[in-house]
């Protein structure tokens, strides 16, 4: 069986939706308004980034080429598919997490790179530090390091990032002059809704992982989610995750429930009742400094 288990039958089927929404939207029969399109388009884009996350851990096939094949359509436009992969496996595998140095994920900036950085971009990164803050610049920044971090292992002799931008790049100018020719929206209205719809990711991705002594205590726990528990397949459960990274997103709430108050234990408290409040703590207040604040040695 090509499925992980029969289970991954809801996954298949969001994926099935989630393209079949997309298309509809963009080249079906029944031409909405343009604030109707966008409406629906910008939390569809970053559903496909939490089923590409779904993809990336091993769902819902056996077969990893058939996950990355379903999952590599560039519909957030602005990075490529391989890269995200490779980032977070690392993430998950290899990296202290929310180590600037060791996680590429990581938020924080080491002390070094503080010191180099420029008055007017220091005032940039503190107030990315805030939801709001995250929610505008959160995309633009987290685009630029990827790119800047892929120059550099280009420069260092890392040669198929070209060919994985290359690629990246073809699959996008194909989507982009289809939606151009035969869409709903214009280019420009596409590129804007990609963009957004990494803010919600930025979002959910806020408070994800915090710096604390103990590695345990560094994903957290978000337990009301309403909708945004399906738009992020219970990633909010993101301590979770961490704990049983290649566990299926419906079985996520499941574990938890079953064991809450060893995953409060085990996570060091690192909890949130909602995102409600998350936003009344941090709409303009910094959750953190800037500046990685643990010992690195």
């Amino acid at each position: 069986m090509l499925l992980r288990e029969w289970l991954e039958g809801k996954t298949l089927a969001l994926i099935c939706l989630c393209y079949g929404v997309w298309v509809f939207l963009l080249f079906g029969p029944a031409v909405l308004p343009v604030w109707a399109t966008v409406i629906l388009l910008v939390p569809l884009i970053a559903f496909h980034s939490s089923l590409q996350h779904e993809c990336i851990h091993g769902h819902p096939f056996t077969n990893t080429g058939l996950n990355d094949l379903i999952a590599v359509a560039p519909l957030g436009v602005f990075l490529p598919y391989p890269r995200y992969k490779e980032n977070h496996l690392i993430h998950h595998q290899k990296a202290s997490i929310s180590d600037p140095v060791e996680d590429p994920e990581s938020w924080y900036v080491t002390r070094e790179k503080w010191s180099r950085t420029p008055y007017w971009f220091r005032a940039i990164l503190t107030a990315n530090n805030t939801l709001i803050g995250r929610l505008i610049l959160g995309p633009i920044i987290g685009i630029t390091a990827v790119i800047q971090s892929d120059i550099q292992k280009f420069r260092a002799g890392r040669h198929g990032l070209f060919a994985t931008w290359a690629i990246h790049i073809l699959l996008c100018s194909a989507l982009l002059f289809t939606i151009a020719t035969n869409g709903t929206i214009s280019i420009a209205v596409y590129l804007a809704c990609a963009y957004f719809g990494m803010s919600i990711l930025m979002l959910r991705t806020f408070l994800e992982h915090q710096a604390h002594k103990d590695m345990r205590g560094r994903s957290v726990l978000i337990e009301e989610a309403g909708p945004l528990r399906l738009l992020f397949l219970n990633n909010n459960l993101h301590a979770v995750h961490h704990a049983y990274p290649s566990l299926a997103w419906y079985r996520l709430p499941v574990i938890f429930k079953l064991h809450r108050d060893r995953f409060l234990q085990m996570n060091k408290g690192y909890h949130y009742r909602s995102y409600v409040d998350i936003f009344r703590k941090f709409a303009i207040s910094r959750k953190e400094p800037v500046v990685f604040p643990l010992d690195r040695y």
